[in-house]
């Protein structure tokens, strides 16, 4: 099977994600202070609040709500809505910060073969859906062909920076 069947549309990262905000000032305060991203420059030719931010090879662009009172209430915590997923080192370190921040959590636990996968639920200012995990714990088995595969802490990095020079490249033009 050629490449352009595995990758029909050629595609070579993930960008973005872009969340809808009750209030991006808020919102820029919690993936910087909590989650670790850094703002970066949005092109001015934008009509409509935003801002964006960059980190762990990724983006997250915030758009200002035009209704914010009309946005879905934020309900519970529910581990099997959608989220966006971030690995990190230290489980118990994430928990100890978060009860700092006074920022309620769900706790979770998957087990795979005698693998465990501990996870933390939570919400940012809008109620979009926070994991944080040690999901790397898991293999990456893909259900026919290849062999296994995992995003090791090393390889993540080593595509992190990359990814992170190539905006940083980018950004100099």
């Amino acid at each position: 099977m050629g490449m352009g069947m595995n990758n029909p549309l050629q595609l070579k990262s993930l960008n973005h994600i872009s969340l809808v905000c009750r209030s991006v000032e808020k919102s820029l305060d919690f993936y910087q202070h909590v989650l670790g991203f850094f703002p970066i420059r949005r092109p001015g030719s934008f009509d409509f609040d935003g801002a964006w931010l960059f980190g762990y090879g990724i983006g997250i662009h915030l758009l200002q709500s035009e209704d914010p009172e009309s946005m879905p209430k934020i309900s519970e915590i529910n581990p099997k809505d959608n989220h966006i997923s971030f690995q990190c080192e230290s489980m118990a370190m994430v928990e100890k910060k978060l009860k700092d921040m006074e920022i309620e959590y769900v706790k979770g636990r998957v087990e795979e073969g005698g693998i465990y996968v501990d996870q933390i639920f939570f919400h940012d200012p809008n109620g979009s859906m926070i994991e944080i995990c040690n999901c790397d714990n898991l293999p990456v088995v893909p259900l026919a062909g290849e062999a296994i595969r995992s995003c090791s802490l090393i390889n993540c990095t080593i595509q992190q920076q990359q990814q992170e020079q190539s905006l940083l490249n980018q950004l100099c033009k």
